[in-house]
């Protein structure tokens, strides 16, 4: 039986989530039909959308793969800024999803509202707030979308989903750092193409590109606007964002990616990037989780200290909840 989301989801405990979501039809994200019909540009359709709704939600996408049947996408929920949104902006931000209803439409057209009207469209502002710093809203949002754009291509209906999306609780920087190369690496992997920036619907092949045109790639300004932020290595007063180097971090996925190509069974360039330097992390594990994330970890994933710190926040009962794949984080993580 799945768990229950609010076990997966605590934005108490930290900010970032791996999201997965898998095609009931194999035929629905890329191949031909019977008809030689391509279908590969339903997974610009993801892309977009993707990229599109960051925009709106208080949500920022920092890593992204859209594959031939299923996407990845590494999200981070900036709490704070929608807290920071006035009343209006909320609304605003609410109707470019959806209508939203009588009271706040004409709350936008100016239009004067008896004091119990101002009440609830206030209610409705708070209620919209939290859905938009919502993981499962903004997920399902984008699911439904896709899904009633094919319907409507293939003029059928019926799922796309294969139920609803896995997600993972990424607890600490190393997790984020593995759990990104692991999603920009998925084409890679899989043989759909030979380097991580030829790699097409990613957020590496976006960040490399606009890292070559870029006099300082690792300046915030000269970064890819749709993505978050790699606000540079971990410092006082750090500003909100990635805690890497952008440039680091292309350089570790590039490294990684040439680490599990298959002409290069078994062998591993000794000289290793500043990136995993700094992360302390072993070379050996390193390329374990970069190819076997899902699989090697359970919903929380983070050194097994930070998995025991923040293992309240996400059940009640804590001592009497088995904390799963600790065993796995302490060997690959600690």
């Amino acid at each position: 039986m799945p768990k229950p989301r609010k076990e997966l989801v605590s934005l108490e405990a930290t900010p970032y989530y791996h999201c997965v979501s898998r095609c009931v039809r194999r035929a629905f994200l890329c191949g031909f039909d019977q008809e030689g019909r391509s279908f590969e540009h339903r997974r610009g359709w993801i892309e977009s959308l993707l990229l599109e709704q960051a925009q709106v939600f208080a949500v920022d996408i920092a890593a992204y793969a859209v594959m031939s049947n299923h996407f990845h996408v590494v999200l981070h929920v900036a709490q704070g800024q929608a807290a920071s949104w006035p009343v209006r902006e909320v609304i605003e931000r609410w109707h470019r999803l959806y209508k939203g209803n009588a009271f706040t439409q004409r709350y936008l057209l100016g239009e004067a509202l008896s004091s119990v009207e101002e009440q609830l469209v206030e209610k409705y502002a708070n209620e919209w707030r939290e859905r938009l710093t919502s993981i499962s809203w903004f997920m399902r949002r984008l699911n439904e979308k896709i899904a009633r754009m094919a319907n409507e291509e293939d003029e059928c209906t019926g799922h796309f989903w294969e139920g609803r999306f896995k997600s993972q609780a990424l607890l600490d920087e190393k997790a984020l750092a593995a759990c990104m190369a692991y999603v920009d690496l998925n084409p890679v992997r899989a043989g759909m193409a030979k380097t991580p920036e030829t790699s097409d619907y990613t957020s590496i092949k976006k960040r490399s590109r606009k890292a070559q045109q870029a006099s300082s790639p690792n300046h915030p300004f000269q970064q890819v606007p749709e993505l978050f932020n790699f606000a540079g290595n971990p410092r006082e007063n750090m500003p909100e964002g990635i805690p890497m180097k952008l440039t680091d971090y292309i350089d570790l996925v590039d490294w990684t990616g040439r680490q599990i190509r298959e002409d290069k069974p078994g062998y591993i360039d000794q000289s290793l990037p500043p990136a995993l330097l700094r992360l302390g992390i072993d070379s050996q594990h390193w390329l374990v989780m970069t190819q076997q994330f899902e699989s090697q970890f359970k919903g929380l994933v983070g050194s097994a200290q930070k998995l025991k710190a923040k293992l309240s926040c996400f059940f009640q009962d804590s001592k009497q909840h088995r904390t799963a794949g600790i065993g796995t984080c302490q060997k690959l993580l600690t």
